[in-house]
């Protein structure tokens, strides 16, 4: 009997033994289980925080990129007069005025230049072009050797020419419900007196 009762009484110590080991192993793994979640909730924000960084769009700062555009002219010569070299060059084609551009001047190779009237050439150069990109002949050309191809800013001044073209010949044509019956862009749509279109606005005034 005395056995007996010893075996009685071992055995729910046992049992409470291994409850309290049950719950202490559980306890151990609710806490390793929360440090993980921390862990992986703490990568997550981290991973979320840096791809905001990297892949957000710059923002624009306001009136630095139009600033850079006003600044972004091909300084001139200082002792070049464009008055001056135009009115040379009316004296030179003079009685040819009305002559196809491409037949009075050198390597002329825009196409809605070559039968324009030599006369009209110069005022498309001077008011079209320069004015529109708030520089003088020097941007494009030099001085007193019209026709070289020294200067690249030629070339490009042809190839915008032909993307004009073509947006007003072609790609305007295609777009719907637009008022003007003959939508036209040139040099001043974008560049507006500028060598480099502005991106965004300057910053408002003050008030």
């Amino acid at each position: 009997m005395v056995m007996f009762a010893n075996m009685a009484k071992t055995q729910p110590t046992k049992e409470r033994h291994g409850r309290r080991r049950s719950t202490s192993r559980t306890s151990a793994n609710n806490r390793r289980e929360m440090r993980t979640k921390i862990k992986i909730i703490a990568i997550a924000l981290f991973a979320a925080v840096a791809a905001a960084i990297v892949f957000a769009p710059q923002p624009f700062k306001i009136g630095e990129t139009a600033v850079h555009a006003q600044t972004a002219t091909t300084p001139a010569p200082a002792d070049f007069d464009q008055k001056a070299a135009i009115a040379k060059l009316r004296e030179q084609i003079k009685g040819k005025e009305q002559l196809p551009a491409s037949e009075v001047f050198k390597n002329i190779q825009t196409p809605m230049l070559k039968q324009r009237p030599a006369a009209q050439l110069l005022a498309v150069m001077e008011f079209g072009f320069a004015r529109s990109l708030g520089v003088n002949c020097t941007h494009c050309h030099v001085p007193d050797k019209w026709d070289s191809e020294e200067k690249p800013q030629k070339q490009i001044a042809r190839e915008m020419s032909a993307m004009a073209a073509r947006i007003n010949n072609e790609l305007l044509k295609g777009i719907k419900n637009l008022k003007s019956e003959t939508p036209t862009i040139n040099c001043t749509t974008c560049h507006r007196g500028e060598v480099k279109p502005a991106l965004n606005l300057p910053p408002p005034p003050k008030v």
